[in-house]
């Protein structure tokens, strides 16, 4: 359940609720908005919670207290209902610019990277994409240059100024990638390895969730709950498509998705066009849906030649046509009350 507080609730009123439930043995998680203030109480049994909002609500400084039926509390809208933002070396997502994150799938050269970087930095991308460790579905396929790949993001990151993201695969990685990443991503096949949800709900390091490949909302939003519940709240949510029965595109990508979501949690929302579709010549037309749908950001591969990429190349643009998805995305973006 959630325990909203008044506006003229002080610091002192906090800390008196704060300490008399963790006092009854319940998990505390506090949200401070804009406008309002709100206690989150994990682990409430049904019966226990009629009590606690009689007791808090007879309180001259708590506003109410609501029951929450879902099993995810604390990524749940009602418990930051004007929304949240997750700032990234000051580029912020999910408010109101549309952010762009873009890059190579994975990190190949020091040299591809490092043109890969200058290019979509050219086009306004905000933060560099590029993958050091790469799951792949053949043992044979390549999976990655680990932390050379790293030290090579770090060095595009050095000259153009944008943030990267990079996945990690592994708990044991973590603060090895932490140590380079500005945004941690979590790859479909490991949307509930529950063990590399909790490590990355220790640390602080702003986190992309991708949707597994056939979970449902539901599933998708408990999975972003285990990193919540460790403490991390810097966390998006990535609609990358889904597997259904169409193979003609790489996967089916959800757009219901992204305003569904709007609806269920306070969380930026984050479109994979690349992977959603896995065909370059459907990405920019998904991508301008997506933005208009509501999505706070996209990430796309884009690679300087995609006919020698060593992974992806088939869904990967080109610069030169990246630079015509920003031009469109920038007409698009103020139709929907962006900015791009």
């Amino acid at each position: 359940m959630i325990i909203i507080l008044t506006a003229s609730a002080s610091d002192r009123n906090r800390r008196d609720i704060i300490e008399n439930l963790e006092a009854r043995g319940f998990g505390v998680h506090l949200s401070e908005g804009v406008e309002k203030t709100v206690i989150g109480v994990i682990g409430a049994m049904d019966e226990q919670k009629a009590q606690i909002a009689e007791q808090f609500e007879a309180l001259p400084f708590v506003e109410r207290c609501i029951p929450i039926s879902q099993p995810y509390k604390l990524v749940g809208r009602s418990f930051r209902p004007e929304g949240s933002t997750v700032n990234v070396r000051g580029v912020v997502i999910g408010g109101k610019q549309a952010v762009v994150m873009a890059g190579p799938c994975t990190v190949e050269t020091e040299a591809q990277i490092l043109e890969s970087a200058r290019a979509v930095k050219k086009a306004g991308a905000h933060i560099l994409r590029g993958g050091a460790y790469k799951p792949s579905t053949s043992p044979y396929s390549f999976h990655g240059h680990g932390v050379d790949a790293l030290k090579m993001l770090a060095a595009a990151r050095a000259e153009t100024g944008l943030p990267i993201i990079t996945e990690v695969m592994d708990a044991r990685d973590l603060e090895t990638v932490c140590e380079y990443a500005d945004i941690l991503q979590i790859g479909t096949r490991n949307a509930q390895n529950y063990t590399l949800l909790r490590a990355v709900g220790e640390c602080r390091t702003p986190v992309m969730l991708k949707r597994g490949m056939s979970a449902k909302l539901e599933e998708w939003l408990q999975a972003a709950e285990y990193i919540a519940s460790g403490g991390n709240y810097n966390i998006m949510l990535c609609e990358r498509g889904i597997r259904t029965f169409e193979t003609y595109t790489r996967n089916t990508f959800d757009i219901n998705a992204i305003p569904a979501l709007k609806e269920l949690t306070h969380l930026p929302v984050i479109a994979d066009p690349s992977h959603g579709t896995g065909k370059a010549s459907l990405v920019s037309a998904v991508t301008r849906a997506a933005v208009a749908a509501g999505a706070d950001g996209v990430i796309v591969e884009v690679h300087p030649h995609p006919e020698k990429a060593l992974k992806d190349g088939a869904q990967s643009l080109t610069p030169a046509v990246f630079d015509q998805l920003m031009a469109d995305l920038r007409l698009l973006a103020p139709v929907v009350g962006r900015s791009v």
